[in-house]
């Protein structure tokens, strides 16, 4: 009894898991690091770090789980997602809601550590999070709401170290906003048929499948840009610029790959490749730092 409780635990938690897509939280937390880095000039207190870190991971778990408790009516119809915990049943409705709520307490009491000025502005940095659900029903601008909602990130984990709005953090955060709007500008290309009979709103809908895939590759291009532009804007060196040339590098791949293989190589390695850019620009970043 006590061993099938257990089992029962730890299954559910793995569904919650993968509900939320717990992996691609590797999109956001780097960059909340870097921008916590940058604030500190390097060196940010460990605590703040471990607030950080939780917040962010307590905010994405929240947002991507309203995410499909939101669009379940869509997802039962669409066959790519037949596998997900909501639709074949391993969640209920109910279990959302529980994971919800320990993350709203998670994310409440984690930003309560930080910045006093951080408490205040958790209404304004949810409201993307809260949006993003609902905007492919109206605009196909959906995807650069994405975006804005992982440019939070940077921006809480800014405001955590500094306590203030600053020119760089938004120049970061728009970085941030470019390259997950150019990712998801791509992965809701491949569902232009099925949002189209479901009345869901894409770039792929409105421009159709080629003209999305070139906005998403010029949305790249100025993401890489704006990261171009935030190193000179720091004086960081050469290091840093390497990192942002790794990323530029998978990017180009991404977009190679998808042009070669079609839609197919959407899997969780492809996801992970995105992983990449965030990472390699932190961890450069850092280097940058250190080498000054």
């Amino acid at each position: 009894m006590i061993s099938s409780e257990k089992d029962s635990f730890w299954s559910k938690l793995d569904a919650h898991m993968n509900n939320v897509a717990f992996y691609q939280t590797i999109f956001s937390l780097p960059f909340a690091y870097m921008a916590a880095f940058l604030a500190a000039d390097g060196n940010p207190d460990i605590m703040v770090m471990v607030w950080i870190t939780l917040t962010i991971i307590a905010a994405r778990s929240a947002a991507m789980a309203l995410d499909n408790l939101v669009d379940l009516k869509y997802d039962k119809d669409q066959p790519r997602f037949k596998e997900r915990p909501m639709v074949s049943g391993r969640i209920s409705h109910k279990d959302v809601y529980i994971f919800l709520a320990i993350c709203f307490v998670v994310l409440i009491g984690s930003v309560l550590q930080l910045d006093p000025i951080c408490i205040k502005l958790l209404p304004v940095a949810a409201l993307p999070f809260i949006i993003y659900p609902f905007t492919k029903r109206v605009t196909c601008l959906c995807h650069y709401v994405c975006g804005v909602a992982i440019a939070m990130a940077p921006a809480g984990g800014w405001v955590a170290v500094r306590g203030t709005i600053d020119w760089t953090m938004i120049v970061l955060c728009i970085a941030v906003a470019l390259w997950i709007g150019g990712f998801d500008v791509v992965y809701g290309a491949q569902d232009e048929e099925f949002d189209k009979a479901h009345g869901l709103h894409s770039m792929a809908t409105v421009l159709g499948v080629d003209r999305a895939l070139l906005l998403a590759k010029l949305t790249h291009v100025a993401c890489m840009l704006v990261f171009v532009y935030l190193g000179l804007l720091l004086g960081l060196n050469a290091a840093y610029y390497i990192g942002v040339l790794v990323a530029a590098s998978v990017l180009y791949y991404q977009h190679k790959i998808i042009h070669v293989n079609g839609f197919g190589v959407f899997t969780r390695d492809y996801y992970m490749h995105n992983g990449i850019v965030s990472v390699a620009i932190f961890l450069f970043t850092l280097v940058s730092l250190y080498t000054r």
